[in-house]
């Protein structure tokens, strides 16, 4: 039976219970771990501003993910330090929102930098609080984007009529070039640089600790976890998972409800 050195675990929907906390269940077996030398990895589509106060919130010090893969942070010190960005090119940008523009009448957009969320006026009104982790006041509003300034490494579109779910199908059939487009079950689609996902983080990740694949597990429950599913050695997800996420996984765990990652460590370490 290989060894699993590494557990990779998205946030949302799988780690996070469903009022977005991390457990103490979840909290004690993630220390338990990496005191026996397993690592754990956040892989999100969050943003680094709302990973901090959830490290913070159950003692966790390791590596995360962020941004679909765009944005690596290491938490070793408490706080969340940028170690690694891949941002899209501005001329990619522009041509990939004309094209969605194009293809759906109407759909807003926002660019996420390291640090900064950059939002149409009319793509902020359609927020609220959880969808983003940001109030209006931590956002910059302008009329028409891109904007010039600190590089981006994802774009997010919606459209006030339109579900996400199916905004990510109509962008998936037509084919948006450029950019690597996923979802993550939000109100919203996810653009990130060409080639960019959870799975090309974690594998760069991995090589530099000498970890290979197949000495790593994954869990996640959305379509944009389905890369790093594909790349783990075990892909596990959460009862609750898409239909995209289970039928990868070899184990189904239980929901985010009922600590099924914590269970899944717990395991390993017994």
């Amino acid at each position: 039976m290989t060894r699993i050195r590494l557990v990779a675990s998205d946030l949302d929907g799988t780690l996070l219970r469903s009022d977005g906390t991390v457990s103490q269940r979840t909290a004690r077996a993630m220390a338990a771990a990496s005191d026996a030398g397993i690592e754990v990895v956040w892989a999100t589509a969050r943003a680094r501003h709302s990973v901090g106060p959830l490290a913070l919130s159950c003692g966790f010090r390791g590596e995360v993910i962020c941004a679909n893969g765009a944005i690596t942070l290491d938490l070793a010190e408490g706080t969340p330090e940028i170690t690694a960005t891949v941002s899209i090119e501005i001329t990619e940008a522009v041509a990939v929102m004309d094209r969605v523009r194009t293809l759906v009448p109407g759909v807003v957009f926002a660019n996420v930098g390291p640090t900064t969320f950059v939002a149409e006026p009319e793509y902020a009104a359609l927020c609220d609080h959880t969808d983003h982790q940001r109030t209006l006041d931590e956002m910059i509003l302008e009329e028409r984007l891109p904007r010039m300034g600190e590089p981006m490494v994802k774009i997010v579109a919606r459209h006030p009529e339109v579900p996400g779910r199916e905004l990510y199908r109509l962008a998936l059939t037509a084919g948006i070039d450029g950019v690597e487009l996923t979802h993550s079950g939000a109100p919203y689609i996810e653009m990130a640089a060409s080639g960019v996902s959870k799975a090309s983080a974690l594998a760069r990740l991995c090589a530099s600790r000498g970890i290979a694949a197949h000495e790593v597990a994954v869990i996640g429950d959305g379509v944009n976890d389905v890369p790093m599913l594909t790349w783990g050695g075990a892909a596990l997800c959460p009862e609750n998972a898409l239909p995209e996420a289970r039928a990868l996984a070899e184990r189904v765990l239980p929901s985010n409800d009922d600590d099924g990652v914590a269970q899944y460590l717990e395991e390993l370490l017994a």
